[in-house]
């Protein structure tokens, strides 16, 4: 039973409905602006069907003509035949309206009636009807059996005759048993023979004469052993027991320049004298770092080599267009004809590949290569227009448009927007072990800081052994960058924590009340990293979230990872959903993408994400200095995404 069947441009003019469920016929108009939003606008094309709440939709695209073909019926049915519908009703409305597409063009379209409830009635019974036809299961007769196949000859077995490659194996077993028995036979004779010899001369000598023979040997043995070891060196001098310290020759001997016992009581910054603090180290001078390479001056020049490459590959296709260009463009040139997928594969093959190779995870590329060659099959081409270049132009335009959010995240307007509520922001962190995610933080503290913006840092790691420590070194190395009297005698940043082992969501709301209170702009929540298979820890982080309702949620993760991104994303995101005890559970916000300047044009990870949750990459990690914060340009991550 289906639901609606929908036929309409790509400029969004309906040409034909069809509702099978009574109601208003505005029920169809919600699910088909959520395909349209969330699949064919985002160029998301590479599965051919979307859920939306408790309805599937299936959807095929014309691109000659720009249509778009939608049947949606209840996702707990399985309907066999959809497929086969839906592909007929294509031929069918291609093959009855083709001249009015092709002699009016756009105007046919505007001013066109669309009579096709007959014919789609038709197609609907037809479809159905051979879903329930099926031919009867029928068992394999002897003949066609492998069995049938082999001959007479070659099931009889003599007795006596066995495959030579058991005949080999049985050969060499033979030898090794038969040079086994010929060995022990061997070793058996010796003492053999050697118990006969002893036996006849102990047959001859009186037994005096044995036992002073016996003796002499056992003298002689002895001294033999002491000759041995009067021949070996003796060391001058024996070896202290116990170990040596190393000691290194570029290190410090002395002991008290290391000892730092003395420097802190538990951990009490207050206690501890101030440390002698370098500002310039915080905010990357190359001087005093030499060798890095996540500094200013490296990421300008890098910025500008790309744009020398973007010129590069420019200037070429404009002599293109010339007479020397032009004979090498001949043998992909395509013509005034449609492409087909045959034409497309190999290309796409190559351009799945080539994504794989910067770091796109192996089924996201799979997808955008499927959503790319949906896109363009059928499409009429230009004379001079090859498939590598087509395929390619459309696969950089999808790039480009799955990395631009649908909802873009302003922090700062949204911070500004809860101080006019006389309330703080509160963002929590979230990711796997190891990502970055106090580091990130403390980055964003001073980029919120250098916008006039007071944070306070909730320490809600209560797990890692030096996660609080980390926290309050950044805490003290930010306020040394931005001292009160800076901002009017006003502490920017401060540090909310109550030590190891206690509840995470309950530090959290403290922190928040307690920021409420004292007027701090921005709460910024620091969480234990976890595996996302961990379900424990995974509850605790969704009850973390639903206690707090904070206003956005950031999932930290590495540009270094493939196809982990997916997984920790999909499996996120699933634990959040599954372990929220809320009706609408709160699910991640934005992402925070990490060593982004450890990957060279590896970018493929950012796509990955983006692609999987579609939600946008807020923040991007570029070094370890607090200035190396930067938003996602997605053009020039496909840039470098397209490199070569």
């Amino acid at each position: 039973m289906l639901d609606f069947f929908t036929i309409f441009s790509k400029g969004g003019l309906v040409l034909w409905c069809f509702q099978g469920v009574r109601g208003p016929a505005s029920a169809a108009t919600a699910p088909v602006n959520a395909l349209i939003r969330s699949v064919l606008l985002q160029e998301r094309g590479g599965n051919n069907s979307f859920t939306h709440e408790a309805l599937t939709l299936k959807y095929k695209l014309d691109n000659q003509f720009e249509l778009v073909f939608v049947v949606g019926f209840q996702k707990i049915l399985t309907l066999t035949y959809v497929d086969k519908l839906i592909d007929d009703v294509h031929k069918e409305f291609r093959d009855k309206y083709r001249n009015e597409f092709q002699q009016k063009g756009a105007l046919g379209i505007l001013n066109g009636t669309f009579d096709f409830k007959d014919d789609f009635l038709r197609l609907l019974r037809e479809a159905e009807e051979s879903s329930k036809v099926r031919a009867p299961t029928v068992m394999k007769t002897f003949e066609q059996s492998v069995k049938s196949q082999k001959t007479v000859k070659c099931m009889i077995e003599t007795r006596g005759e066995k495959p030579k490659e058991k005949v080999k194996n049985k050969k060499n077993k033979g030898s090794k048993k038969e040079g086994n028995e010929a060995v022990t036979a061997s070793s058996k004779a010796a003492p053999s023979e050697k118990q006969s010899s002893t036996t006849g001369d102990k047959e001859e000598l009186t037994k005096d004469e044995i036992l002073q023979k016996n003796r002499e040997e056992f003298f002689k043995r002895h001294m033999k052993a002491g000759e041995k070891s009067s021949k070996s060196p003796k060391p001058d001098a024996q070896k202290e027991k116990g170990k040596k310290p190393r000691v290194w020759d570029l290190g410090n001997s002395n002991a008290k320049v290391l000892d730092y016992s003395n420097s802190t009581t538990n951990g009490n910054s207050e206690a501890s004298p101030m440390e002698e603090f370098d500002p310039d180290m915080a905010l990357r001078d190359r001087n005093r770092e030499p060798g890095r390479l996540y500094d200013l001056e490296y990421e300008s020049d890098e910025e500008a080599e790309e744009e020398k490459i973007m010129q590069n590959t420019s200037k070429p296709s404009t002599k293109k267009g010339g007479l020397g260009g032009m004979f090498g463009m001949l043998k992909g040139l395509v013509g005034s004809k449609s492409l087909t997928r045959q034409d497309m594969d190999p290309v796409l093959e190559k351009m799945k590949d080539h994504l794989i190779a910067k770091n796109v995870a192996a089924e996201i590329a799979v997808q955008l290569c499927e959503s790319v060659a949906k896109k363009l099959e059928g499409k009429v081409m230009g004379t001079f227009t090859t498939v590598t270049s087509t395929v390619k132009q459309a696969l950089q335009e999808a790039l480009v448009q799955i990395l631009q959010p649908q909802r873009r995240v302003d922090v700062l307007r949204d911070v500004m927007d809860a101080q006019r509520h006389r309330r703080p922001y509160v963002v929590t962190f979230c990711g796997v072990n190891g990502v970055g995610k106090s580091t990130n933080l403390a980055k964003i503290s001073f980029w919120l800081i250098e916008n006039g913006f007071s944070v306070l840092i909730a320490a809600c790691d209560t797990f890692r052994a030096g996660a609080v420590e980390q926290l309050r070194t950044h805490t003290r190395r930010l306020n040394a960058l931005h001292p009160p009297e800076s901002h009017g005698g006003r502490t920017m940043v401060q540090l909310y924590e109550k030590g190891y082992g206690k509840d995470a969501a309950g530090i959290a709301m403290e922190a928040i009340s307690y920021a409420r209170n004292q007027g701090f702009d921005v709460v910024l929540v620091d969480t234990a990293g976890r595996m996302q298979d961990n379900a424990p820890l995974m509850t605790a982080l969704a009850k973390l979230i639903a206690v707090n309702a904070p206003d956005l949620v950031l999932f930290v993760g590495e540009a270094l990872v493939g196809n982990e991104a997916v997984d920790q994303l999909v499996k996120f995101n699933k634990a959040l959903a599954d372990h929220s005890m809320a009706q609408t559970p709160r699910l991640i916000d934005g992402i925070v993408l990490t060593k982004f300047d450890t990957i060279d044009d590896k970018v493929g990870a950012a796509i990955s994400m983006t692609y999987i949750t579609s939600k946008p990459i807020v923040f991007v990690g570029t070094g370890q200095t607090y200035c190396d914060l930067r938003s996602l340009n997605a053009k020039a991550v496909v840039a470098a995404l397209m490199k070569a």
